[in-house]
């Protein structure tokens, strides 16, 4: 079904109002934007149900001459210890100063450590992980890097390499389009990273490169597999990655409102779309709210995948989180909508643009928000 948007008239102003709820009916009868065309297969917000939770009050306790700047990423370990990457930290310019920093916490909130103090890699905080084997990742989108830290946070193994500071053609990224062709071993804006049973990594990679790259427990690069496009395997900064307990990589294709799914080797297997429109009073963040362009191009677009997790155990649930309108989604594997929570806002349990999110158990979720300068601990009732 397709349905066509008619101009506003004068008394809308700029228009930013009359259509986005002209936008929201035609998200919910699965009609296209702009050429992006919305799959009606899912359930949708306001027929799925509200899940109602609570927000742990004074979850992380810092210490009186510490602080978060935004917080990028948030990991759990198997003693129940919270790791946070917080772009803190900051030296440098006014304008594109370093920023980032990785602290861990005990499981009461205690704070016990910085890792990596002044590390090589820092330079602007991503995503961090936890393995399997409590080892500790971290992805750095500013120097291009994957760091692996030992549980004792010593530097195990390094993935990338940053800019040389004496080149002089170091400088900001250019983002062409299509990118330049990628290398092996070396990334462009790198974010994210998972694990398979057999131990190899699947990393994003990321703002500028658009593909998924491939290593075994070893560090040894396997393949890559990815470029920039719409089209199936094909991505718009992959910007979060997940992999199930049978080896299937789910990645959120943020750019085009997406999350797909792949075999172990990088063969498609499905994706699907969280077709869920905003509520009638739904507020951004930040800013302005989100016009055509912004919903067409995918990233402020309601239900826009910016993070996602998969919960351990028997009968495994996937979660995504939007930046518009603020919320969560909890799915099935195959990406049937179980239900909605949050919203956009300061407050405890309303959300400023969720960057990563760890599930522990089916009913526990960790959100680190950029815009906060935060983690909240989430508890949803049953």
């Amino acid at each position: 079904m397709r349905l066509r948007i008619r101009p506003c008239c004068p008394c809308c102003g700029d228009g930013l109002s009359g259509g986005l709820d002209r936008r929201r009916f035609m998200l919910a009868a699965g009609g296209s934007i702009a050429g992006l065309t919305l799959s009606p297969r899912l359930a949708f917000a306001d027929t799925a149900p509200t899940i109602a939770y609570d927000s742990v009050h004074n979850l992380l306790r810092l210490p009186p001459d510490l602080y978060f700047g935004e917080v990028s990423g948030v990991a759990l370990n198997s003693k129940g210890h919270v790791f946070v990457l917080s772009r803190g930290n900051t030296t440098g310019p006014a304008y594109g100063a370093a920023a980032a920093q990785l602290l861990e916490f005990g499981s009461d909130g205690r704070f016990l450590r910085e890792i990596g103090h002044n590390l090589y890699a820092w330079s602007f905080a991503h995503t961090v992980k936890v393995d399997p084997h409590d080892n500790i990742w971290v992805t750095d989108k500013g120097s291009d890097m994957v760091i692996k830290f030992t549980p004792d946070g010593r530097v195990d193994m390094v993935f990338g390499r940053k800019q040389e500071a004496a080149d002089e053609e170091t400088g900001p990224l250019k983002h062409p389009n299509p990118p330049l062709p990628a290398e092996n071993g070396r990334f462009r804006q790198v974010t994210d990273v998972a694990w398979d049973a057999a131990g190899n990594t699947h990393i994003s990679d990321g703002y500028i490169n658009s593909r998924i790259a491939k290593v075994d427990k070893d560090g040894n690069w396997i393949k890559s597999w990815g470029e920039r496009g719409s089209g199936p395997g094909q991505f718009h900064t992959p910007h979060s990655i997940a992999v199930d307990a049978g080896g299937d990589v789910y990645v959120a294709d943020r750019g085009n409102r997406r999350i797909q799914v792949f075999d172990g080797d990088g063969h498609f297997l499905r994706q699907f779309t969280i077709d869920a429109p905003a509520p009638p009073d739904a507020q951004p963040a930040i800013g302005n709210m989100p016009d055509e362009a912004a919903i067409a191009a995918g990233t402020f677009a309601p239900g826009s995948p910016w993070a996602i997790c998969i919960s351990p155990g028997p009968n495994p649930v996937l979660y995504s989180a939007d930046a518009f309108p603020g919320r969560i989604y909890k799915l099935t594997l195959d990406g049937k909508l179980l239900g909605v929570l949050g919203q956009s806002g300061k407050q405890l349990k309303q959300f400023g643009w969720i960057h990563q999110m760890a599930c522990p158990s089916k009913d526990v979720l960790y959100v680190a928000e950029l815009l906060n300068w935060r983690i909240q601990k989430l508890v949803l009732h049953a």
